[in-house]
């Protein structure tokens, strides 16, 4: 059975369900959170990997309580990280964890807050804007793009499509709930679209990345790794 045929049946026994408002659904499940990524375990430390030698600060946008971090941090131990997600008791969690670290947390809304200019050597995203849509998506990679010391990367691990109509299915699908919900489409909800990774690899160009690179993809939870140059 594909992906995409999983989800529909998922959509269609959830589909009386509420969407849920971003920020309110990971504060629900902060307690389990860690657990509930486990799976992607071998992810977090195939991204530390990937960050080159020699960097010294680095943007971590939805960094949610750091699981990428605890491995970037056991290479980059001095490292000057600035962190960005929604939910406060994420952060708290991530704080507790690496408190003696230069840590630079800011809670709020990575669309709205400013990531500043050539600032970072690199900058990291992973399972986080597989909830928005491509006019959305290039807005962010643009300022990751603007963020970046000549020469900088940015490391990308998230959920891709496994087909243009997987892709549109959902969009469709989550603008219904919105209808339904009477939810407007600036409110950011807890609803998976991800793009093909054709799609998100065009975006990533269009920001502004002249090399971007497919690293490899996990079929069993159609996880892409993509690494991109400015």
């Amino acid at each position: 059975m594909s992906e995409f045929h999983k989800i529909k049946q998922w959509l269609e026994e959830t589909k009386d369900e509420p969407l849920e408002e971003m920020g309110d659904f990971f504060k629900k499940r902060v307690d389990g959170y860690e657990s509930h990524m486990n799976p992607w375990k071998d992810y977090y430390k195939w991204m530390a990997d990937l960050i080159p030698e020699g960097t010294q600060t680095l943007l971590d946008i939805g960094c949610g309580t750091g699981l990428e971090l605890d491995e970037i941090f056991k290479k980059f131990p001095d490292m000057e990280v600035t962190g960005i997600d929604l939910e406060s008791a994420m952060l708290k969690k991530l704080k507790d964890k690496h408190g003696e670290r230069k840590l630079n947390l800011i809670c709020g809304d990575y669309f709205l807050e400013s990531f500043g200019y050539c600032k970072f050597d690199a900058a990291v995203s992973f399972e986080t804007l597989h909830h928005f849509k491509p006019e959305k998506k290039i807005e962010i990679f643009k300022k990751i793009y603007d963020s970046l010391k000549a020469g900088g990367c940015y490391v990308e691990g998230d959920y891709a499509a496994e087909s243009n109509e997987m892709e549109g299915y959902l969009f469709e699908e989550c603008e219904k709930r919105r209808i339904k919900n009477h939810i407007p489409d600036n409110a950011l909800v807890h609803f998976d679209t991800p793009l093909t990774l054709e799609h998100e690899i065009l975006l990533l160009k269009k920001a502004g990345f002249k090399e971007v690179d497919q690293l490899g993809t996990y079929l069993e939870n159609h996880t892409m790794m993509i690494k991109a140059m400015k």
